[in-house]
């Protein structure tokens, strides 16, 4: 029979439409104010109770309290409430947990079960935070003009080759050798190991001037931005953010967009941060009295720890933050806070080797930190830059050690905690800086989505009055089927647990328009073929069948058009191409093989004198 779906058939098309209908529930229910209190380490039942106990004689009434993983989630009526709360339980906790404002699903617990949850809403949509952080991409080259000057001392000492200093200056590593001699094992080495160096000459004999290759510095620029947008994601992911957006804005700025954070002190103390730890050994042949005096030995490099004391290192790093790969808090045997950390494979081996060649010898933590403060000069903003760099922690080395290990001399409990969570997010490859920051409220998010809501309601219900209207019954049909496309484009983004952004949903809306241009091109054959003299079951079949091809042909030019957005598109155009990417292949389902199957319900198997098209 032409104008008849096998069983098998239509139990797959309701099914595709029964799965889209449940997922894409969740999105009826919305978000309640809630607050959020967690801790680098988890909080205990007890600490639970109190703050329960507290908000409980604030006079506030919370719509659920939730204690799950170690984290606290008390959702509200409204933001007053929410408010209230969050100032009561910050005075409370003090340092111990952070307490962050955010919005909570409120999707019920037997959708959550099979996994259906709500879509994330943008920025624009949700409110929330945004940032635009700047790299410091001379620090970076600075940074990698020091391991230069660092691997290149010690490959030379490695290599038995006489030189009298290695110093970074003016842009340059300026070699200086005992004699004009050792010039050849020198550019032997260097055409080895040290590629991304050119070689300069200058008029004195003895002397070799180094200088990193143009190619060398855009690959070291490039490599900061994309290792600290992979630390930042590590440390959004800290914060416990749905779907943050970090992307790369021209050469040397990334976007940080948190929907759903209100409080941004939190996210801007760990955004902006730079932390990390260097293992240094202890210099004891040299007096370190003698370089508080200015008398720095050339190997050496004087620090002061957290009394002020002076302490002689030597300039060579054992193992850096980047080689860490977990770190975590707690305390050690003599009840003091600690970090335990574990490095990779090669921190590791160097601790090993390092630790095996030097028992008894003493150790030194140095803490390295990033500062960006804003201060007023003359009336204007200056944004000031500070790196501190203290000693934490100088011990002796009783063993052997390599891969995990504790690392002790930290203020207080919350101290560790911060660095662990710093050092396990990753060290940012360069310094950042906050250079803009602005604050989405979720009132202006909620008349974005009203807007949204309104101009795509307008756009449905007039399709369908247009539709019913102009093709009567097969209209109708199609405005079924159009409703469907609707739920399953949602249903799909929920699944995916993609952002719905402004754009995602005016990119829904043009699916709409698509859609009915699908089903139009079907009608329009059908009434052809009518008028051709075919009968009502062969223009059914004729029509699907004869527009198939022009449909297929302007889908997949618009998909290819899609996905090209998709790619090469940032920000709110991805958004867009999402949307319209799954909109796109939902409406070639509905309007083809959706509304066919309800077509064939009523006209196929039965014969059939009229079509009311």
């Amino acid at each position: 029979m032409q104008n008849h779906y096998p069983i098998w058939k239509n139990l797959l098309i309701l099914s595709v439409f029964l799965i889209s209908l449940i997922y894409s529930l969740p999105n009826l229910f919305g978000e309640d104010p809630s607050v959020q209190v967690s801790s680098t380490n988890a909080l205990t039942q007890e600490q639970a109770s109190k703050i329960e106990a507290t908000i409980k004689t604030s006079g506030v009434t919370s719509k659920a309290f939730e204690f799950k993983d170690g984290r606290i989630l008390a959702r509200f009526a409204n933001t007053d409430d929410q408010l209230k709360v969050a100032d009561l339980l910050r005075d409370q906790m003090g340092n111990d947990a952070t307490v962050a404002l955010n919005l909570a699903p409120t999707t019920p617990a037997w959708l959550q079960n099979i996994g259906a949850d709500a879509m994330y809403l943008g920025l624009d949509l949700r409110g929330g935070v945004h940032f635009l952080l700047e790299v410091d991409m001379d620090a970076a080259v600075k940074q990698a003009e020091e391991r230069y000057t660092e691997d290149l001392r010690l490959a030379l000492r490695d290599a038995k080759v006489r030189y009298l200093s290695v110093a970074k200056d003016g842009g340059f590593i300026k070699l200086k050798l005992k004699s004009a001699e050792d010039k050849t094992p020198v550019f032997n080495l260097l055409a080895k190991d040290f590629r991304g160096l050119k070689v300069t000459e200058p008029n004195e004999q003895d002397q070799i001037w180094l200088k990193m290759s143009e190619v060398d510095v855009r690959e070291v620029k490039k490599f900061a931005v994309a290792q600290n947008m992979t630390t930042l994601r590590n440390r959004v992911n800290e914060l416990g953010v749905a779907e943050p957006v970090i992307q790369q804005q021209g050469e040397n700025r990334i976007v940080v967009q948190l929907p759903g954070v209100q409080d941004t002190t939190r996210a801007k103390e760990i955004l902006g941060t730079t932390a990390t730890l260097e293992y240094r050994l202890v210099d004891i042949e040299h007096d370190v009295q003698k370089a508080v005096e200015g008398h720095v030995p050339v190997g050496s490099k004087l620090y002061f720890d957290k009394n002020k004391s002076p302490v002689l290192l030597d300039k060579r790093v054992i193992v850096t933050g980047d080689q860490i790969v977990d770190a975590s808090s707690g305390m050690d045997q003599d009840g003091r806070p600690a970090v335990f950390i574990s490095l990779n494979g090669v921190g590791a081996a160097k601790m090993g080797k390092l630790t095996q060649a030097n028992v008894g010898k003493p150790m030194a933590v140095v803490f390295i930190e990033n500062k960006v403060e804003t201060k007023v000069v003359d009336g204007q903003k200056v944004r000031h830059k500070e790196k501190i760099e203290k000693v934490i922690s100088v011990a002796t080395i009783q063993g052997v050690f390599s891969k995990r290990f504790q690392t002790t001399g930290l203020d207080s409990p919350q101290e560790a905690r911060n660095l662990s969570l710093l050092l396990r997010a990753g060290a940012l490859a360069a310094p950042i800086d906050i250079v803009e920051e602005r604050t989405v409220g979720p009132s202006l998010g909620q008349d974005n989505i009203n807007k949204g809501v309104l101009s795509f309601v307008v756009g449905f219900v007039l399709v369908v009055l247009l539709m019913a209207g102009y093709y009567k019954v097969f209209g109708m049909i199609a405005d079924v089927a159009l409703a469907f496309n609707v739920v399953i484009v949602v249903a799909i983004l929920s699944m995916l647990q993609a952002t719905l952004t402004l754009p995602g949903i005016a990119g829904i809306i043009l699916t709409v328009g698509m859609s009915v241009d699908a089903n139009v091109l079907i009608f329009e054959r059908i009434r052809e073929e009518l008028r051709n003299g075919n009968s009502p079951q062969s223009a059914i079949y004729m029509g699907y069948d004869r527009a198939f091809a022009t449909i297929l042909d302007s889908h997949v030019t618009n998909l290819v058009v899609a996905i090209v957005l998709f790619a090469y598109g940032t920000g709110s155009v991805k958004g867009f191409a999402v949307t319209l990417i799954i909109g796109i292949l939902s409406s070639m389902f509905t309007a083809i093989t959706g509304t066919r199957m309800v077509i064939n319900w009523i006209y196929g198997n039965r014969r059939v004198e009229k079509l009311f098209i």
